[in-house]
């Protein structure tokens, strides 16, 4: 039996390839809120599919007033590689036949991985958490749950560093080799506390050794000189990075995961 082939080595790697490869655009997707388009991006013989987002295709939103979403979308995948548990597919800020904008690796989300899903009765069963109760027609309730999976709970924290207002359950990805993405962050790191999310099930439990042990690596990347303050000047606002090294620091003093404040709705709408 002859040797397998032997497949050669990437000779870029894949922010190379984002950041300096050549923007095809394939086309759009149409139920996006901000202009979204599908494309191809090629450099030096390599090629991947990948999301680009204009800033100019954005929808203005008084209550983001700084900054664009693009910039935004950034900033949370430097969150994400920091905390080092890969949640946010590579993306980058770059010029493209739009202009500037937000250019992220395309995932191709694999079916067969059930993470959300409607029951009947009041308490979820084993291996999964509640969300709450959602209308299902003719005045009928059911309760919203999610997979109690160690994927989404480093999400969720993700997502309570970051300030995300939007966590939706499209956004979620399952990949290859049992990876979790996680999408669409153009609406976070608001000074002001605005999670809205789907992913509650685990509120005022214990955050585990290891996300505790994250925290304080964030911590220190965020700290004077740190590493990761470095990456988001320029992404974010001094106030907005201020805000988010103040969360870091609730979240290891309180040892729990956050619950709803009660002072912005919970869940985003619609869910899905």
């Amino acid at each position: 039996m002859s040797a397998p082939e032997r497949i050669p080595p990437r000779s870029v790697t894949t922010t190379q390839l984002l950041t300096r490869g050549e923007l095809t655009v394939r086309g759009q997707i149409r139920d996006a809120s901000n202009a979204v388009l599908h494309c191809s991006v090629s450099l030096d013989g390599e090629e991947a599919f990948c999301v680009y987002k204009p800033v100019r295709g954005e929808r203005p939103l008084w209550d983001f007033p700084d900054g664009t979403l693009a910039q935004r979308e950034v900033a949370a995948y430097e969150v994400s590689e920091a905390t080092g548990w890969g949640l946010v597919p590579t993306t980058v800020l770059r010029d493209g036949p739009y202009g500037e904008g937000m250019v992220q690796l395309w995932i191709e989300g694999v079916p067969g991985s059930e993470l959300l899903a409607l029951v009947d009765g009041e308490e979820p069963e084993e291996g999964w958490k509640a969300i709450g109760f959602a209308e299902v027609g003719d005045g009928k309730t059911a309760l919203l749950v999610h997979a109690d999976d160690e994927r989404l709970r480093r999400l969720a924290v993700l997502d309570a560093v970051i300030n995300n207002a939007d966590r939706k359950g499209g956004h979620l990805l399952p990949g290859d080799g049992g990876r979790l993405y996680g999408i669409d962050h153009g609406v976070t790191f608001n000074t002001e506390n605005k999670l809205r999310t789907l992913l509650w099930g685990w509120a005022g439990e214990p955050l585990t050794g290891e996300s505790m042990a994250v925290l304080k690596g964030l911590k220190d990347g965020l700290g004077s000189g740190g590493a990761l303050a470095a990456r988001l000047t320029g992404l974010i606002t001094d106030a907005e990075v201020d805000a988010t090294r103040a969360r870091v620091d609730a979240l290891l003093t309180a040892g729990v995961h956050p619950e709803p404040s009660g002072e912005w709705p919970a869940i985003p709408w619609p869910p899905v």
